[in-house]
């Protein structure tokens, strides 16, 4: 199948909010727009609509229009376009989560200190580096824990697509802001589809990409945690992907830089004839699969043969549910360790249980557990390298749950929070403990509510590329950038 080719240098409709960040990037360059209009144009929309979503918790407008002013300087100082860097003045806020230098980081608690950091984070840098404009922080739920950002210190984020609805999470403002034009694309975390929930929510591309191919500071919850991004398009996430992916000699563990561009492998053929495994049912027993979400799989699956894959019957060599939710809880008990607490007092019920339930295994145990997650993995990564090129599930079992729904049974229990997130996370997590690529893809609307509706694609570790051809294909049979929500 012959893919039409991306061209960054075709001129587009003046400028808006829904520019893609590569488009956007291009136009800056060609100098038919400055980074300060860009910027200007972020700011006013936050100003408008965050109030409405939540989807900001820190703000740095001064900071802002300086580096927006900077760059349109470099810009009118540069004689060739391509001495600059490839997304010079593009905005894009960071997920609390991450620290840049003199902003606070909250990681979603009213526990943690408001200190600014003394130093950015590596991925942080890469952005920079890549001419990136910080556009403020957006809220997360607690240390990244939950689905869903509803919380005492950061208050409630809320849907662009139904403000009674969650944007997921735990990269709920990321999604929020990008669905409602706030920013052309945003830095996202995913420990356990905390970058594909949201996609999925809001209508965006959302890639997890495989286990030590981005790198931070410090390795997350045992490897299981990767930054990324939230975007509109293939092509931004690809490029986005070039920028964060970079060999890191000072990292735990790194890769060497890649071979090539995933902007450019993106735009090169499909290969026919693919495997294409499918999952529609929950890994684990008992969780409904909402029938708008199984339709995405079928949707994808008959586009997939359209172009001549085809899809085996070969099942995914899972687990018993037990067995995977033992090993994905043993180390994401853990996540909030390291985070310097200013009032420990003001951690969140569910994760003061799991800071407990980590405090009360020994550290021979944890290890066992450590050791048991990583045989998991194995056994479904070698299974699926035997039986598939790619694998489809829905992103979610559930459409988006409305605003408190996670709250059921919590004041008897503060871990069903956790249990009550289970729909969103089931089909995502697995991916996680294997450290596989995955993206998830707006493929889908559900009739009933016109919410969006994404689609899990699943790649063999390292084969981003392969992942980012098969999405293009489906970008261009399922053309979802138009679409807008109603807080747009």
């Amino acid at each position: 199948m012959t893919l039409s080719p991306i061209d960054p240098s075709d001129p587009f409709d003046p400028f808006d909010s829904f520019t893609p960040a590569v488009e956007l990037a291009a136009a800056i360059r060609r100098k038919e727009v400055s980074p300060v209009e860009v910027a200007d144009c972020c700011l006013e929309r936050m100003d408008e609509l965050d109030p409405r979503l939540n989807a900001f918790c820190h703000r740095a407008d001064d900071d802002v229009r300086k580096a927006a002013a900077a760059a349109a300087d470099a810009v009118a100082r540069t004689v060739s376009d391509g001495d600059l860097p490839p997304f010079l003045g593009v905005p894009l806020p960071i997920k609390d989560l991450l620290d840049v230098a003199g902003w606070p980081t909250t990681h979603g608690s009213a526990g943690a200190g408001r200190a600014p950091a003394a130093a950015s984070d590596p991925v942080v840098r890469r952005f920079v580096d890549a001419g990136f404009i910080l556009l403020g922080k957006t809220t997360t739920s607690e240390f990244g824990a939950l689905p869903f950002t509803e919380n005492e210190a950061l208050g409630i984020s809320r849907s662009p697509w139904d403000p009674d609805r969650t944007p997921g999470g735990s990269s709920s403002g990321a999604g929020a802001a990008v669905a409602a034009g706030m920013a052309p694309i945003a830095h996202a975390e995913d420990g356990g589809g905390s970058i594909r929930i949201p996609a999925s929510c809001n209508g965006l591309v959302g890639l997890k990409p495989t286990r030590g191919l981005v790198t931070n500071a410090t390795v997350s919850v045992e490897g299981l945690g990767t930054s990324g991004v939230l975007t509109r398009t293939v092509a931004d996430t690809a490029a986005a992907l070039d920028v964060l992916a970079r060999h890191d000699p000072g990292a735990w563990w790194s890769p060497p830089a890649p071979h090539g561009s995933f902007a450019a492998a993106m735009q090169t053929d499909l290969p026919t004839g693919l495997r294409i495994g499918v999952l529609t049912d929950s890994p684990i027993d008992g969780i409904h699969v909402h029938p708008a979400c199984t339709e995405a799989v079928t949707v994808t699956v008959r586009t997939l043969e359209s172009a001549g894959h085809h899809v085996v019957g070969t099942r995914l060599p899972l687990p018993p549910a037990d067995e995977l939710v033992a090993a994905f809880t043993t180390i994401w008990n853990i996540g909030g360790s390291g985070i310097t607490l200013a009032d420990p007092d003001r951690v969140e019920p569910h994760n003061r249980a799991l800071r407990d339930a980590a405090r009360s295994i020994d550290s021979w145990s944890y290890a066992e557990g450590v050791k048991k997650t990583q045989q998991v993995s194995r056994r479904i990564v070698e299974g699926f390298l035997a039986g598939f090129d790619l694998l489809v599930t829905p992103t979610m079992a559930c459409l988006p749950p409305l605003v408190g729904a996670w709250r059921a049974g919590t004041d008897d229990g503060p871990l069903r929070a956790l249990q009550n997130s289970y729909p969103m996370g089931v089909f995502t997590s697995v991916f996680n403990v294997t450290g596989q690529p995955a993206i998830s893809l707006p493929v889908h609307h559900d009739d009933a509510t016109g919410l969006p509706v994404g689609v899990q694609i699943v790649a063999a570790p390292w084969r981003e590329d392969l992942l980012l051809q098969v999405s293009r294909t489906l970008e261009l049979a399922h053309p979802w950038t138009g679409r807008r929500p109603p807080v747009s």
